[in-house]
């Protein structure tokens, strides 16, 4: 996929480095900026997640702390939602 003012760039939102894609920061802000929401989109693909894999295991994926990932998989009505949050690896 290339973008109209680009067409050689390899990302769909290209950043002011050559090669790199725009900053997570960056796009937020740009999104905010057009009122675009990016907090319930980020929450709604954890939800997702969460549909998918244990909350212990999406929340280490993602460097959030167990607890907040299991009550929003608990409020999404996740079939994970009665495993145990915890350090199985012990």
């Amino acid at each position: 996929m290339t973008t109209a003012t680009n067409p050689g760039a390899r990302w769909l939102f290209p950043g002011r480095r050559a090669g790199q894609p725009m900053g997570t920061s960056a796009l937020a802000h740009r999104m905010r900026k057009e009122g675009l929401p990016t907090f319930n989109g980020r929450t709604a693909a954890i939800r997702q997640l969460a549909l998918q894999a244990p909350a212990p295991v999406v929340a280490r994926m993602l460097g959030y702390h167990h607890v907040h990932i299991t009550a929003l998989a608990a409020e999404t009505g996740s079939p994970w939602s009665h495993y145990a949050p915890s350090d199985h690896e012990e």
